[in-house]
């Protein structure tokens, strides 16, 4: 005979608006410190900058106290820690764009980008009461993810940028609608895994102590590797093709617990990976690039050579173990820093110390989203909130292997941290539907919720006041 005890989850915001502190002060510090090295002084504009941040993330907390009160209290102040440190990154670059002689507003935008990512955030707590009712849309989901992918190839609205069909024009401004297209195609495979994952599953022989699908069943994990094969081909865009079908097959794994399918997902994505790079001239540059970065001709070569990937190497290695120091490295020497590159820019002036310490937030936030998967209750939950946290891990470890090359680069910029509105807007919404479905995990059941986590009781204890009633559990019976 065992006992278990469900206890009442406290809200926690408290402790979320004790842990918004220190992230507010790493952001807004790190921005006074940018200004205090290369120009001797505070930036002008502190004041309404430190106030501003403050303002935005004390505005995303009360909205969860309105509409998520059990949501989870590590998951905003992580976030809102990356987009400051990323926001003082992209500042200290302006600067040092500007004493080169070359006009640069990235910081403001990125400003105004991220007020725009917290409102659009707050709007989906307020508006999305219920993670489950998403599920109503699979199947347009499906087809939206699929129309925001392919909607750069539609003539006159697609541009093509730095030789990736990746972006459109809207009213002189430029967006990547992949970027949204990742959260709604996560919405139709939750969707769809969950109602065919017995059948994914438990159908199929097994070899070699895997349990293969059944030819059939294959059918889904083919068509998502076509798919983001006609991405790689057709839009010239590797990261975008390689974020799509990771995403597919981790959620396959997540649906079916088969390590089957991992293999065979990895065995096709290296056969895809063969092909491109031998058919395709644009992904056997990238290769290239990789595989013979310090070769002078590649190095020299233009567009498509390993200048950009060296230069970044370099600023990694100037940065050493502890870093230059704010205001102190030259990231301005690697194109596009302030974007793809943001990584090595805070490698060279954080060193080995601060990078690890910047990629130990990522690693906590995409811990506290696998966690939100394994406390919510419903099958849907659990694949959506498993699905968004693998992207955001699988991005950040995308980005970082190019960069450091340990992979090929792939053109995907790194959450919260790097310059760019699409990249930002998307990345807050992922925040905001992993919020809902961790307020819906630990929200008891008294307030409408599922139950609460399960504790065990000490031998002659009952349920302290506030608790809920003592549930007692014969072992025997569940086996």
């Amino acid at each position: 005979m065992a006992t278990v005890i469900p206890y009442r989850v406290r809200p926690g915001r408290s402790l979320e608006l004790a842990l918004l502190a220190p992230a507010l002060l790493l952001g807004v510090g790190a921005y006074a410190l940018v200004g205090l090295a290369t120009q001797g002084t505070l930036p002008a504009d502190i004041l309404g900058y430190g106030a501003g941040l403050v303002g935005l993330a004390l505005g995303m907390h009360l909205v969860l106290r309105w509409r998520a009160p059990y949501a989870d209290p590590v998951i905003l102040p992580v976030v809102v820690a990356l987009n400051g440190i990323g926001l003082a990154m992209i500042y200290r670059i302006d600067i040092a764009y500007v004493a080169r002689g070359r006009e640069s507003v990235f910081a403001e935008r990125q400003l105004a980008w991220t007020a725009l990512g917290v409102v659009l955030a707050s709007l989906v707590l307020v508006l999305l009461r219920d993670h489950r009712t998403l599920r109503r849309y699979t199947y347009t989901a499906m087809v939206a993810g699929l129309v925001l992918i392919m909607l750069p190839l539609v003539p006159g609205l697609g541009a093509n940028i730095n030789g990736a069909q990746i972006w459109i024009r809207l009213g002189g401004m430029s967006f990547q609608p992949a970027e949204l297209g990742k959260i709604v195609l996560a919405v139709f495979f939750a969707g769809y895994l969950v109602t065919t994952r017995d059948t994914l599953a438990l159908a199929g022989p097994k070899v070699l102590g895997l349990q293969l699908p059944r030819p059939r069943d294959l059918g889904p994990i083919l068509l998502a590797w076509l798919a983001s094969l006609a991405v790689l081909v057709l839009q010239r865009d590797l990261g975008t093709s390689l974020l799509f079908f990771g995403l597919f097959v981790a959620m396959l794994y997540l649906a079916t617990e088969r390590m089957s399918w991992v293999v065979i997902g990895l065995g096709l994505f290296v056969g895809g990976a063969v092909l491109a790079s031998t058919a395709f001239t644009h992904v056997t540059a990238r290769f290239d690039a990789w595989l013979n970065a310090f070769d002078d001709d590649v190095f020299q070569q233009s567009p498509g050579g390993s200048g950009q990937l060296v230069r970044g190497l370099f600023g990694l290695a100037n940065g050493g173990l502890f870093g230059t120091g704010w205001g102190e490295g030259r990231p301005d020497l690697v194109p596009y820093a302030e974007s793809d590159f943001i990584v090595a820019s805070l490698g060279e002036e954080l060193g080995l110390t601060g990078l690890l310490a910047i990629l130990l937030g990522y690693l906590v936030l995409a811990q506290r989203g696998l966690r939100t998967a394994i406390g919510v209750r419903d099958g849907f939950g659990k694949l959506f909130a498993g699905g968004m946290s693998f992207v955001v891990a699988f991005q950040c470890f995308v980005v970082v292997g190019g960069v450091t090359r340990l992979i090929p680069l792939t053109g995907l910029t790194m959450p919260f941290l790097a310059y760019g509105g699409s990249s930002l807007l998307a990345n807050w919404v992922i925040v905001a539907l992993l919020l809902r479905i961790s307020d819906s995990a630990r929200r008891p059941a008294a307030d409408g919720g599922a139950p609460g986590p399960l504790a065990p009781a000490e031998p002659g204890t009952g349920a302290a006041p506030g608790e809920q009633e003592t549930e007692r559990i014969d072992v025997e019976e569940l086996r």
